[in-house]
């Protein structure tokens, strides 16, 4: 993976247009709430026409959410991409999708199905933002609905803390993602080079034992022995039913990392169903596996 480079700083007055490249809107008063933070920032935020269409259980045709993006992107008045929400169907739009030969940076801020867009705009060595949805970002603690402001404006970010599982300090380019959304990105031309990367992950509703089959696809393509560390966020409603026997989600991320001899980081406060601290992706960071904390670095550092 090469470095990104995040878009200019944002000012009041920029136009910010939103898009629902994935699932098909359902919560209106989550989106509307998200809508009123972004334009108390003083940010004209116009939602792309379609943003409401629905396909099934997508927000439109793979052609109508297509065309959503190229009308952001060829907008020379939008400075960023607001993402309605996540769900599925991202990853159908990159199967024909090329970005503009001379692409305009501009935020594009999203997670969890947002993973597919993310990666694929990190190939063009721009960063986007691994952070709340429009219809999450009203439900975010003011620490971390700051946080995003704030690193759009230029700033810069805090240290992020959670359970050090020891191996040590490493630094590498962050690059966040959903854990399912990211698995089936493996083998594609969307998946980045792994080589000396910070990988946080995430994820929400899936039974234990689908994330140790996911992981174990990760290790038997050789990826985790590429990764210079791992930052965990949180793994939400992934509790096993009472009848069945099972692991916890806990037991099986420590057996399927715990054994890698890198710097790892679990219960980090990023993910869905609680604070979703805003990750970059593509810069450097630091890994402090002892300490259990994640720092984002300047390009400088």
């Amino acid at each position: 993976m090469k470095p990104c480079t995040p878009p200019p700083p944002l000012q009041p007055g920029d136009k910010l247009c939103v898009v629902s490249p994935s699932g098909a809107l359902r919560e209106t008063a989550a989106f509307h709430a998200g809508l009123d933070l972004w334009r108390s920032q003083g940010y004209r935020v116009e939602p792309v026409p379609g943003y409401d269409a629905r396909w099934g259980y997508l927000a439109g045709t793979d052609a109508q959410r297509r065309q959503q993006l190229w009308q952001a992107l060829d907008d020379p008045d939008c400075r960023g991409i607001l993402c309605a929400r996540g769900g599925y169907g991202g990853a159908r739009l990159l199967e024909t999708w090329q970005w503009p030969s001379s692409l305009t940076p501009k935020w594009l801020i999203g997670f969890s199905d947002i993973t597919a867009l993310l990666w694929s705009l990190a190939r063009q060595q721009m960063s986007g933002v691994h952070g709340p949805l429009l219809t999450t970002l009203g439900s975010e603690p003011a620490w971390a609905v700051d946080r995003l402001f704030d690193w759009v404006r230029g700033g810069s970010l805090l240290p992020i803390h959670g359970q050090g599982w020891g191996g040590g300090v490493a630094k590498g380019l962050l690059l966040p993602a959903n854990l399912t959304v990211a698995t089936h990105l493996l083998g594609t031309a969307v998946q980045l080079d792994l080589s000396g990367v910070i990988l946080a992950l995430e994820d929400v509703s899936e039974a234990p034992y689908r994330i140790d089959r996911m992981l174990t696809q990760w290790r038997m393509m050789g990826l985790l022995s590429q990764v210079k560390g791992i930052a965990l966020g949180r793994f939400s409603q992934c509790d096993p039913p009472p009848t069945i026997p099972s692991f916890t989600v806990a037991e099986v991320l420590r057996d399927r990392l715990g054994d890698l001899g890198i710097p790892i980081v679990s219960d980090l406060p990023f993910g869905h169903d609680g604070e979703n601290a805003a990750l970059p992706v593509g810069l450097p960071c630091h890994l402090d596996g002892d300490r259990g904390q994640l720092t984002i670095l300047s390009t400088e550092d």
